[in-house]
């Protein structure tokens, strides 16, 4: 017996199911057969400006590690006076006596008033310095905050009651007015008054300093979701099996956190350059003849109105390269947001 023919053929359902195996016999990947990560690395690829801002980036950094072979193959150093070595660099008053701050083929940014230092060169070791330490600073911040954060938000109890209160007290203070405050009161712990200080001491202060009122807020903002992260079936699967907690925490906890830590510290460095090269202008922090982007503006902000040339440069090198990161935390974080569209 012949079956019966349909009169109308039935209407063909089409749900995403369907639409990802087509893509896959097509020869692409579907997307469920992507890592997390190969996704957020195809996001973060289709936006033009996190690459360009990574690139920009990523040449401050190798410019900075690699300004004692540039300014060896300049010819220059950050630290010899040529306007006093050289007579008819310098002008009587002390400005640079060629135009543009003194800017020809043998100094490409000038010298700087009074001393006539090479400014690219110091330039140059004023990136490297500033990068090294800021990154120093952040590596540790965010080390701290996300043990004390994890340990917080996993123990609970009167550990996690504790540390709240000191990650609220320590959110209470003007940071900015601390640093200014105590950074004299801290290095005079090690040195006395009447002898200079040394670079090193400096540099410790201020990392000590930093990281000790910058880990509050990860350490909250980690606390936080790992409480929401020790209630889920893994966890609990985990606890069952017998694992220990050093265990739940690198295996469990620790790759779902792993998108919150990176941009905490893709946000924190440029901030953390600000902070370094506020400290420094305002005469706390790095001190010359030490090269740095907050020495440098601060020297050249009492030249600006007649050699605007020597602030032109460390001025527009800073904003470029705190723009740019700051850029690349933002895309950073929608490519790893899976709730990004592109």
């Amino acid at each position: 017996m012949t079956p019966p023919t349909p009169s109308a053929a039935a209407p063909l359902e089409v749900t995403d199911e369907t639409v990802e195996k087509s893509i896959a016999s097509d020869g692409s990947k579907g997307s469920e057969s992507r890592s997390p990560g190969q996704l957020a690395w195809r996001r973060f690829k289709r936006d033009r400006v996190g690459v360009a801002s990574a690139i920009i980036v990523i040449l401050f950094f190798v410019i900075g590690l690699a300004a004692p072979l540039i300014a060896k193959l300049y010819g220059k150093d950050p630290y010899t006076t040529y306007g006093i070595n050289t007579p008819g660099l310098l002008g009587d008053n002390g400005l640079p006596a060629k135009p543009n701050g003194g800017i020809d083929s043998e100094f490409w940014f000038g010298i700087d008033p009074q001393l006539g230092r090479d400014v690219f060169t110091f330039l140059l070791y004023a990136v490297r310095n500033s990068l090294l330490l800021a990154t120093a600073i952040t590596v540790l911040t965010m080390i701290v905050g996300v043990v004390i954060g994890i340990t917080a938000g996993y123990i609970g109890g009167k550990t996690d009651w504790i540390l709240g209160r000191v990650i609220d007290i320590l959110l209470a203070f003007p940071q900015q007015l601390f640093f200014v405050a105590f950074t004299p009161v801290v290095l005079s712990l090690f040195v006395a008054s009447n002898e200079d200080t040394p670079t090193s001491i400096v540099v410790i202060s201020l990392i000590t300093l930093l990281v000790l009122f910058g880990w509050a807020s990860i350490a909250r903002l980690l606390r936080g979701q790992v409480l929401a992260l020790r209630e889920r079936e893994f966890v609990e699967a985990a606890k069952v099996t017998g694992a220990s907690p050093a265990r739940i925490i690198f295996k469990e906890l620790l790759p779902n956190l792993w998108t919150p830590i990176l941009i905490q510290g893709t946000l924190l460095l440029p901030a953390m350059v600000t902070t370094e090269a506020g400290l420094a202008y305002l005469g706390v922090g790095m001190q010359d003849p030490t090269p740095d982007w907050g020495v440098m503006i601060g020297y050249a902000a009492g030249f600006y109105q007649d050699d605007f040339t020597f602030l032109l440069f460390p001025g527009i090198s800073m904003v470029i390269f705190v723009l740019a990161f700051n850029l690349l935390g933002d895309s950073v974080r929608d490519a790893l947001d899976p709730k990004t569209k592109r």
